[in-house]
Protein backbone atom coordinates (compact mmCIF):
# COMPACT_ATOMS: atom_id res chain seq x y z
CA UNK A 1 0.00 0.00 0.00
CA UNK A 2 1.20 3.54 -1.15
CA UNK A 3 1.76 5.71 2.14
CA UNK A 4 0.47 9.34 2.41
CA UNK A 5 2.08 12.80 3.41
CA UNK A 6 -0.76 14.48 4.81
CA UNK A 7 -0.96 18.02 4.49
CA UNK A 8 -3.52 20.31 6.75
CA UNK A 9 -4.41 24.11 5.36
CA UNK A 10 -4.96 25.85 7.94
CA UNK A 11 -7.72 28.80 5.61
CA UNK A 12 -7.72 31.42 9.34
CA UNK A 13 -10.01 34.57 8.53
CA UNK A 14 -8.20 36.66 5.43
CA UNK A 15 -5.52 33.79 4.60
CA UNK A 16 -4.70 33.91 0.71
CA UNK A 17 -7.46 31.88 -1.14
CA UNK A 18 -4.23 31.52 -4.07
CA UNK A 19 -1.89 30.00 -1.48
CA UNK A 20 -4.33 27.39 -0.39
CA UNK A 21 -5.80 26.45 -4.43
CA UNK A 22 -1.92 26.83 -5.35
CA UNK A 23 -0.59 24.59 -2.81
CA UNK A 24 -3.70 21.76 -3.35
CA UNK A 25 -2.69 21.73 -7.07
CA UNK A 26 1.07 21.52 -6.42
CA UNK A 27 0.60 18.96 -4.71
CA UNK A 28 -1.63 16.72 -6.66
CA UNK A 29 0.44 18.02 -9.97
CA UNK A 30 3.35 16.19 -7.96
CA UNK A 31 1.15 13.14 -7.01
CA UNK A 32 0.15 12.73 -11.02
CA UNK A 33 3.83 13.05 -12.06
CA UNK A 34 4.70 10.23 -9.29
CA UNK A 35 1.85 7.73 -10.88
CA UNK A 36 3.09 8.75 -14.70
CA UNK A 37 6.30 6.83 -13.37
CA UNK A 38 4.85 4.88 -11.82
CA UNK A 39 6.46 5.24 -8.55
CA UNK A 40 5.00 3.26 -6.45
CA UNK A 41 8.16 3.17 -4.04
CA UNK A 42 6.81 6.65 -3.25
CA UNK A 43 4.32 7.84 -1.12
CA UNK A 44 1.75 10.30 -2.20
CA UNK A 45 0.27 13.49 -0.36
CA UNK A 46 -3.51 13.77 1.05
CA UNK A 47 -4.27 17.32 1.07
CA UNK A 48 -7.13 18.89 3.02
CA UNK A 49 -8.60 21.66 4.60
CA UNK A 50 -7.41 21.44 8.88
CA UNK A 51 -9.81 22.26 11.73
CA UNK A 52 -8.92 22.26 15.55
CA UNK A 53 -11.02 18.66 15.32
CA UNK A 54 -9.22 16.94 12.42
CA UNK A 55 -6.97 14.64 12.53
CA UNK A 56 -3.48 15.24 13.02
CA UNK A 57 -1.59 15.35 10.20
CA UNK A 58 2.09 15.25 9.09
CA UNK A 59 2.63 19.10 8.04
CA UNK A 60 -0.06 21.96 8.95
CA UNK A 61 0.60 24.80 6.99
CA UNK A 62 -0.30 28.73 7.44
CA UNK A 63 -0.64 30.09 4.36
CA UNK A 64 -0.50 34.52 3.60
CA UNK A 65 -2.63 36.99 4.32
CA UNK A 66 -3.73 39.08 1.73
CA UNK A 67 -4.48 41.70 3.80
CA UNK A 68 -2.74 42.46 7.62
CA UNK A 69 -0.95 40.20 9.39
CA UNK A 70 -2.77 37.63 11.75
CA UNK A 71 -3.84 39.61 14.66
CA UNK A 72 -3.62 37.83 18.19
CA UNK A 73 -7.36 38.19 18.22
CA UNK A 74 -7.36 36.13 15.09
CA UNK A 75 -4.57 33.74 16.19
CA UNK A 76 -6.71 33.29 20.05
CA UNK A 77 -8.15 30.30 19.14
CA UNK A 78 -5.91 28.36 17.05
CA UNK A 79 -2.99 28.60 19.82
CA UNK A 80 -3.90 26.01 21.80
CA UNK A 81 -4.87 23.52 18.96
CA UNK A 82 -1.62 24.09 17.03
CA UNK A 83 0.60 23.58 20.30
CA UNK A 84 -0.99 20.54 20.74
CA UNK A 85 0.14 19.33 17.66
CA UNK A 86 2.96 20.09 17.58
CA UNK A 87 3.81 18.48 21.14
CA UNK A 88 2.59 15.29 19.24
CA UNK A 89 5.35 15.73 16.08
CA UNK A 90 3.11 17.26 13.40
CA UNK A 91 5.57 19.40 11.43
CA UNK A 92 4.43 23.32 11.42
CA UNK A 93 5.24 25.36 8.34
CA UNK A 94 3.92 28.97 7.81
CA UNK A 95 4.58 30.96 4.85
CA UNK A 96 4.87 34.59 4.79
CA UNK A 97 2.59 36.59 7.13
CA UNK A 98 1.62 33.20 8.37
CA UNK A 99 4.54 33.31 10.58
CA UNK A 100 2.57 36.07 12.64
CA UNK A 101 0.08 33.48 13.78
CA UNK A 102 2.68 30.65 13.87
CA UNK A 103 4.31 32.89 16.72
CA UNK A 104 1.66 33.40 18.91
CA UNK A 105 2.14 29.78 19.74
CA UNK A 106 5.37 30.43 20.92
CA UNK A 107 7.07 27.36 19.04
CA UNK A 108 9.11 30.15 17.51
CA UNK A 109 10.88 31.26 20.32
CA UNK A 110 14.44 30.93 20.31
CA UNK A 111 14.65 29.71 16.67
CA UNK A 112 15.23 31.49 12.78
CA UNK A 113 12.31 31.98 10.90
CA UNK A 114 11.40 34.18 8.40
CA UNK A 115 8.72 36.42 6.81
CA UNK A 116 7.91 38.53 4.12
CA UNK A 117 10.78 41.51 4.11
CA UNK A 118 8.34 44.22 4.70
CA UNK A 119 7.36 42.86 8.32
CA UNK A 120 10.55 42.71 9.52
CA UNK A 121 10.06 45.18 12.30
CA UNK A 122 6.48 44.69 13.27
CA UNK A 123 7.69 41.21 13.58
CA UNK A 124 10.29 42.13 15.65
CA UNK A 125 8.50 44.31 17.79
CA UNK A 126 5.59 41.68 18.26
CA UNK A 127 7.92 38.51 18.91
CA UNK A 128 11.34 39.86 20.23
CA UNK A 129 11.85 35.80 21.10
CA UNK A 130 12.15 34.86 17.84
CA UNK A 131 15.49 35.34 15.36
CA UNK A 132 14.44 36.71 12.34
CA UNK A 133 16.19 36.76 9.97
CA UNK A 134 13.96 38.25 6.69
CA UNK A 135 17.03 37.79 4.05
CA UNK A 136 16.45 33.93 4.39
CA UNK A 137 13.41 32.94 1.99
CA UNK A 138 12.88 29.74 3.95
CA UNK A 139 14.12 28.29 6.98
CA UNK A 140 13.60 24.32 7.36
CA UNK A 141 14.26 24.14 11.31
CA UNK A 142 13.52 20.34 11.06
CA UNK A 143 10.28 20.45 13.18
CA UNK A 144 9.26 24.13 11.70
CA UNK A 145 9.64 25.60 8.52
CA UNK A 146 9.00 29.59 7.80
CA UNK A 147 9.00 30.92 4.32
CA UNK A 148 9.04 34.40 3.36
CA UNK A 149 7.69 36.62 0.23
CA UNK A 150 3.97 36.29 -0.71
CA UNK A 151 4.41 33.37 -3.35
CA UNK A 152 6.81 31.60 -1.53
CA UNK A 153 4.24 29.00 -1.44
CA UNK A 154 5.93 27.34 -4.64
CA UNK A 155 9.38 27.22 -2.85
CA UNK A 156 7.90 25.78 0.06
CA UNK A 157 5.73 23.39 -1.92
CA UNK A 158 8.44 21.82 -3.92
CA UNK A 159 11.07 21.97 -1.09
CA UNK A 160 8.26 19.40 0.79
CA UNK A 161 7.88 17.62 -2.99
CA UNK A 162 11.62 17.50 -3.10
CA UNK A 163 11.81 16.26 0.37
CA UNK A 164 9.53 13.09 -0.15
CA UNK A 165 9.29 12.67 -4.05
CA UNK A 166 13.01 13.33 -4.58
CA UNK A 167 14.88 16.57 -6.41
CA UNK A 168 13.95 14.66 -10.27
CA UNK A 169 10.14 14.93 -9.48
CA UNK A 170 10.88 18.26 -7.83
CA UNK A 171 12.64 19.19 -11.02
CA UNK A 172 10.12 18.24 -12.96
CA UNK A 173 6.93 19.64 -11.05
CA UNK A 174 9.07 23.25 -11.40
CA UNK A 175 9.56 23.05 -14.91
CA UNK A 176 5.54 22.08 -15.84
CA UNK A 177 4.70 25.03 -13.52
CA UNK A 178 7.11 27.38 -15.02
CA UNK A 179 8.48 27.94 -11.32
CA UNK A 180 12.46 28.43 -10.94
CA UNK A 181 13.16 26.58 -7.50
CA UNK A 182 16.54 28.67 -6.87
CA UNK A 183 19.52 27.11 -6.13
CA UNK A 184 18.19 23.90 -5.25
CA UNK A 185 20.22 21.84 -8.07
CA UNK A 186 23.66 23.10 -5.64
CA UNK A 187 22.23 20.58 -2.73
CA UNK A 188 23.81 17.16 -3.85
CA UNK A 189 24.05 16.10 0.08
CA UNK A 190 20.54 14.95 1.38
CA UNK A 191 19.81 17.20 4.44
CA UNK A 192 18.93 16.28 7.92
CA UNK A 193 15.34 15.26 7.98
CA UNK A 194 14.60 14.28 11.71
CA UNK A 195 11.38 12.17 12.37
CA UNK A 196 8.80 13.50 14.63
CA UNK A 197 6.23 11.52 13.83
CA UNK A 198 7.40 8.45 15.45
CA UNK A 199 4.67 8.27 18.56
CA UNK A 200 6.84 8.85 21.28
CA UNK A 201 5.50 12.28 22.84
CA UNK A 202 8.20 12.70 25.64
CA UNK A 203 11.35 12.28 22.70
CA UNK A 204 9.94 14.66 20.85
CA UNK A 205 9.89 17.09 23.68
CA UNK A 206 14.12 16.16 24.21
CA UNK A 207 14.00 16.91 20.25
CA UNK A 208 12.73 20.48 20.12
CA UNK A 209 14.78 21.24 23.17
CA UNK A 210 17.98 19.86 20.72
CA UNK A 211 16.68 22.20 18.01
CA UNK A 212 16.11 25.17 20.14
CA UNK A 213 19.69 24.14 21.89
CA UNK A 214 21.99 21.48 20.30
CA UNK A 215 23.86 22.24 23.12
CA UNK A 216 22.04 20.52 25.85
CA UNK A 217 23.30 18.07 27.17
CA UNK A 218 22.42 14.90 27.64
CA UNK A 219 21.04 14.44 31.17
CA UNK A 220 19.20 17.76 30.40
CA UNK A 221 17.27 16.09 27.43
CA UNK A 222 16.16 13.22 29.86
CA UNK A 223 15.06 15.49 31.80
CA UNK A 224 13.16 17.77 29.50
CA UNK A 225 11.58 14.27 28.46
CA UNK A 226 10.29 12.95 32.00
CA UNK A 227 12.52 9.77 31.65
CA UNK A 228 15.83 7.60 33.61
CA UNK A 229 18.64 8.18 31.67
CA UNK A 230 18.89 4.93 30.32
CA UNK A 231 15.34 4.86 29.67
CA UNK A 232 15.73 8.27 27.34
CA UNK A 233 18.85 6.46 25.42
CA UNK A 234 16.91 3.54 24.65
CA UNK A 235 13.96 5.50 23.68
CA UNK A 236 15.94 8.27 21.97
CA UNK A 237 17.38 5.81 19.49
CA UNK A 238 14.34 3.60 18.90
CA UNK A 239 12.66 6.75 17.51
CA UNK A 240 14.81 8.69 15.39
CA UNK A 241 17.93 6.46 14.59
CA UNK A 242 20.31 8.32 16.19
CA UNK A 243 22.06 8.43 19.72
CA UNK A 244 21.53 12.12 20.62
CA UNK A 245 25.03 12.55 20.14
CA UNK A 246 24.90 11.72 16.38
CA UNK A 247 21.72 13.75 16.65
CA UNK A 248 23.41 16.86 18.12
CA UNK A 249 26.38 16.67 15.47
CA UNK A 250 23.72 16.24 12.22
CA UNK A 251 22.14 19.63 13.52
CA UNK A 252 25.39 21.57 13.90
CA UNK A 253 26.66 20.15 10.04
CA UNK A 254 23.55 21.05 8.81
CA UNK A 255 24.27 24.83 10.83
CA UNK A 256 28.13 24.32 8.81
CA UNK A 257 26.79 23.87 5.49
CA UNK A 258 24.45 26.82 5.18
CA UNK A 259 27.05 29.30 6.65
CA UNK A 260 29.54 28.30 4.69
CA UNK A 261 27.50 28.43 1.51
CA UNK A 262 25.91 31.93 3.11
CA UNK A 263 28.88 33.65 4.80
CA UNK A 264 32.39 34.74 4.72
CA UNK A 265 32.97 33.08 7.80
CA UNK A 266 36.16 31.14 8.58
CA UNK A 267 36.45 27.68 8.77
CA UNK A 268 37.53 27.84 12.50
CA UNK A 269 35.04 30.72 13.42
CA UNK A 270 32.22 28.51 11.77
CA UNK A 271 33.64 25.62 13.87
CA UNK A 272 33.35 27.98 17.16
CA UNK A 273 29.86 29.50 16.49
CA UNK A 274 28.47 26.44 16.23
CA UNK A 275 29.52 24.87 19.36
CA UNK A 276 33.02 22.91 18.63
CA UNK A 277 35.36 24.03 20.76
CA UNK A 278 37.97 22.30 18.51
CA UNK A 279 38.13 23.46 14.95
CA UNK A 280 40.06 20.67 13.89
CA UNK A 281 37.63 17.92 15.20
CA UNK A 282 34.89 19.87 13.14
CA UNK A 283 36.76 19.54 10.31
CA UNK A 284 37.45 15.75 10.48
CA UNK A 285 33.51 15.17 11.47
CA UNK A 286 32.53 17.74 8.51
CA UNK A 287 34.79 15.32 6.20
CA UNK A 288 33.69 11.89 7.21
CA UNK A 289 29.57 12.69 7.36
CA UNK A 290 29.96 14.31 4.00
CA UNK A 291 32.48 13.14 2.14
CA UNK A 292 34.38 16.86 1.68
CA UNK A 293 36.46 19.08 3.83
CA UNK A 294 34.73 22.23 4.93
CA UNK A 295 36.92 24.61 2.17
CA UNK A 296 36.02 21.92 -0.97
CA UNK A 297 32.41 22.14 0.50
CA UNK A 298 32.59 26.16 0.05
CA UNK A 299 34.22 26.17 -3.18
CA UNK A 300 31.41 23.63 -5.08
CA UNK A 301 28.39 25.07 -3.07
CA UNK A 302 29.08 29.12 -1.80
CA UNK A 303 26.49 31.02 -3.06
CA UNK A 304 27.41 33.99 -5.75
CA UNK A 305 27.13 37.65 -4.40
CA UNK A 306 24.11 39.32 -5.15
CA UNK A 307 24.86 41.48 -8.29
CA UNK A 308 27.19 38.98 -9.26
CA UNK A 309 26.83 36.06 -12.05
Amino acid sequence: MTDHITVGLLAYPGAQQAALLGLSDLFALANRRADAHGATDLPRFAVNAWAPDSPRPAYLLVPPALGEPPSAQVAAPLVEPLRALHREGTVLVSVCAGAFLLAETGVLNGRRATTHWVYDAPFAARFPAVRLDTGRLLIDDGDVITAGGLMAWTDLGLTLVERHLGPALMREVARYLLVDPPGREQRTYAAFLPRFDHGDAAIVKAQHQLHRDPATPGPALATEAGLEDRTFLRRFRHATGLTPTAYRHALRLGQAQLLLETTRQTVDQIAWAIGYDDPGAFRRLFQAQLGLSPRAYRQKFARPAEGKM
